[in-house]
């Protein structure tokens, strides 16, 4: 079996170590449950990477606010988390049928450190090798002619442009109606602002693939239509974690804003 990604310890550090802050903005409380002593080893590589480190926590708590607010509206919505990592919103929101596929060792690890019988909403884990396996096969049996959400956080960027087109064909024949939350990241931000968080990762064999001009383009012809942009860094100014006028982030600086966000689509 293939070891966990060092990226699912990452993203789980960050929300970790926002956890143990005096005001939290996630406030994942099973973070470090799932973290474990190789995770805290790893992360502690990414500590100084504060600005990367933010968004990251940013981009999870604006996701967990778009399914707070689905959820209000249908507090039995099925929720699927594609590549779910180390996630652990089927525990701290309220409401939802909740479906996690990623890697078999991840899974594996996850039912050992954050048991399925402790979650307060329905859940299941589903197994899925991507190099071997279908995601289309392992969507099947739950396909629906109902409204579903789709989460897929921090994967666009690590996949080829192909993938993606076949992936979001995927998720249109099993889910003919449904809402797909993803964050993108343009060229021109990851050139400008992300390369040196991009290099670390790199020693431990992530490395981004999609950082297009117009990362939506990929979505309107695949018959996508956005309904929601919301801009991670923003959203870090507000929450103060980026320490930044909005005024000033608003006049001049184009590309940190609007580069890299989290974006809802309606595929109906």
């Amino acid at each position: 079996m293939k070891p966990i990604s060092n990226t699912a310890f990452y993203c789980c550090g960050v929300r970790m170590q926002d956890s143990q802050a005096a005001n939290p903005v996630c406030n994942d409380t099973y973070a470090r449950q799932l973290m474990g002593k190789k995770g805290e080893t790893l992360f502690s590589l990414f500590r100084s990477e504060k600005r990367a480190n933010a968004s990251n926590v940013v981009r999870h708590r604006i996701i967990d606010d778009i399914i707070r607010e689905a959820l209000v509206e249908n507090p039995d919505l099925s929720i699927f988390l594609i590549g779910a990592g180390f996630d652990s919103r089927a525990y701290r929101l309220k409401g939802g049928n909740w479906i996690e596929l990623d890697e078999p060792q991840i899974i594996q690890y996850k039912n050992e450190k954050l048991p399925l019988e402790e979650c307060i909403n329905p859940l299941k884990r589903i197994p899925i090798d991507y190099d071997k396996e279908s995601l289309e096969e392992k969507l099947r049996r739950f396909s629906t002619n109902e409204a579903v959400l789709v989460i897929i956080e921090g994967v666009f960027m690590y996949l080829h442009r192909e993938t993606i087109k076949t992936t979001l064909a995927t998720l249109s024949r099993v889910f003919p109606k449904h809402d797909l939350v993803c964050d993108l990241m343009t060229k021109g931000f990851f050139e400008t602002y992300s390369s040196a968080l991009h290099q670390v990762l790199g020693e431990f064999g992530a490395e981004f693939r999609f950082t297009a001009k117009r990362p939506h383009d990929i979505f309107s012809i695949s018959n996508y239509r956005l309904v929601k942009r919301l801009s991670v860094i923003g959203k870090a100014v507000e929450y103060r974690l980026i320490r930044l006028p909005k005024l000033i982030l608003f006049l001049f600086f184009r590309t940190l804003r609007n580069g890299y966000s989290v974006n809802v689509f309606r595929q109906d």
